[in-house]
């Protein structure tokens, strides 16, 4: 009853937009990224200086800056307090360089502080991991096996399957969920401490960071979505199965 000559309705309803703004979000990051990180700030201060300058302001000395290989893969790792920045960061004096640095030195002062949705998610983040690699697997192994079984103490023990994946799954969709406040807020962060501590000057300077944040924001913005309307399309083929039994 989900198929339309072969094609998944659920997929398209559920899955497919939110995949689609998942793609569009991914180029309109790069495409920032690769746009203002061609303008250097007025001050030349690179990546790593401003974290430095950032955390100093607000009283941090105890956590790391450690330069990492890659693009776009900077982090801040509250088990090891680092900031981990990249090679496109770390030393780079670009105004797209200074604004990700700052917003993972947003995260660094998001753990000083103690606040709450950051702790929340590091606490998720084991069972995040188990949910979102085994969690879809074991709900559809359920709903696939259960929907083609016939023996009642089969079909009992796929239901269990499939509600243990729905569980383990939800853990991990309360995960992404959780992500957004704590990104949307290292951002905030960022660009209040970048034009307080005079790292930028210039309007343009904070208006270029501001897209380029943004634009990283609906990136995990489209991931929740993307993880909610996999656990909705779950839910949605679990209850027409159970239904079909009755």
């Amino acid at each position: 009853m989900f198929y339309l000559g072969g094609i998944d309705i659920t997929y398209i309803i559920f899955v497919l937009p939110a995949a689609i703004l998942s793609l569009v979000a991914s180029a309109m990051v790069k495409s920032r990224f690769a746009r203002y990180n061609k303008v250097a700030t007025s001050k030349g201060i690179t990546g790593a200086q401003a974290a430095q300058i950032l955390m100093r302001a607000n009283g941090i000395d105890d956590v790391k800056i450690t330069h990492i290989s890659g693009q776009l893969t900077d982090n801040y790792n509250p088990s090891s307090k680092t900031l981990n920045l990249s090679d496109a960061t770390y030393s780079s004096t670009s105004i797209a360089a200074v604004g990700v640095a700052a917003h993972e030195t947003g995260h660094a002062i998001q753990h000083k502080v103690g606040y709450g949705p950051l702790k929340l998610r590091s606490t998720l983040v084991p069972v995040a991991n188990i949910g979102s690699r085994f969690g879809p697997v074991l709900a559809i192994a359920g709903i696939a096996f259960g929907a083609s079984s016939q023996a009642s103490e089969y079909i009992s023990i796929l239901q269990l399957v499939t509600d243990i994946g729905l569980i383990l799954f939800a853990a991990s969709v309360l995960f992404y969920l959780v992500t957004l406040p704590v990104e949307f807020d290292a951002s905030r962060r960022a660009l209040k401490i970048l034009k307080e501590t005079g790292v930028f000057t210039e309007n343009e300077e904070i208006s270029g960071a501001r897209r380029v944040l943004t634009a990283a924001a609906m990136t995990y913005v489209a991931s929740a979505l993307t993880a909610i309307g996999s656990f909705l399309r779950l839910l949605v083929l679990t209850n027409n199965r159970n239904n079909r039994r009755r």
